[in-house]
């Protein structure tokens, strides 16, 4: 699950800060077990919302924890403490919601630096990745079940499409543990380096990124997330379009410039 309700806030300098092109957002801190944090939930959404807003020209997002662990999931004595378990649950989830859907509306690639665990609410986030970095002792977990309750984030909705629905069902319904092996086999890990170089190989990862055609890959994103509900040739049509609308803008131009000039574009350029 995810963290304790909270307000909208001013993002806190140590859960948000931007730097080479990349919005850096840490979901959880070194405090109760390297829960979602609900400081980080607020200060992640609003940074984001102003991604969304243009109000932060960034060009890449970096999720992170700050412990030992990316998320280890919701803060459940905070869950057991509540007074209106249902109530709390389910402003807890809208919370966190708000910020998963911040993160899709901002419109950037996310790379997710996935060092120890990431359950619950972690590996609802992990599965919002676009360049997902585990360590070689990376694990993931629902967590759901083990304390009765249901899945949140998107789980449902992610894990189905990058593992298959049979695969889905069994981890989540057996509250499966998922070796950093078994998440690169299974789509859900990009890449499994050494534990220390989680955080550094995932930075550098966001910074490349963030350094490339910005506009191009907003659009590549967004083939991608509707590939899925289109025929090949729907498909075919929105790709034909796409390149040639890209063909024409300073990126693709420059790009292609570069290319024939045999010199590294320069995708700075009007920004």
């Amino acid at each position: 699950m995810t963290s304790s309700p909270t307000t909208e806030a001013s993002p806190d300098a140590a859960l948000v800060t931007e730097e080479n092109g990349v919005l850096t957002v840490a979901v959880s801190t070194a405090g109760a077990g390297n829960s979602l944090d609900d400081a980080a939930v607020a200060a992640g959404r609003q940074a984001l919302r102003e991604v969304a807003r243009g109000r932060r020209d960034v060009g890449a997002i970096l999720l992170t924890g700050l412990g030992k662990n990316f998320c280890a999931g919701g803060n459940v004595r905070a869950f057991a403490a509540a007074d209106d378990r249902p109530t709390y649950l389910r402003e807890i989830a809208d919370n966190f919601h708000l910020l998963v859907s911040a993160l899709h509306e901002a419109d950037r690639p996310v790379v997710v630096a996935a060092k120890g665990w990431a359950a619950g609410a972690g590996m609802s986030l992990v599965l919002h990745a676009d360049v997902a970095i585990g360590g070689s002792s990376t694990r993931l977990r629902p967590a759901y079940r083990g304390i009765g309750l249901t899945p949140d984030g998107g789980l449902t909705w992610t894990l189905p499409r990058v593992v298959g629905a049979a695969r889905a069902r069994q981890i989540i319904l057996t509250d499966r543990i998922i070796s950093a092996d078994e998440a690169l086999q299974w789509g859900i890990l990009s890449e499994i380096v050494a534990d220390d170089d989680v955080e550094a190989t995932a930075r550098a990862t966001a910074e490349k990124i963030a350094a490339g055609p910005r506009h191009a890959d907003a659009a590549t994103k967004h083939l991608l997330s509707v590939s899925a509900g289109n025929s090949l040739l729907e498909q075919l049509t929105l790709e034909a379009r796409s390149i040639s609308e890209r063909a024409g803008l300073p990126e693709g131009v420059e790009g292609v410039d570069a290319f024939t000039e045999k010199r590294a574009p320069d995708f700075t350029r009007g920004r």
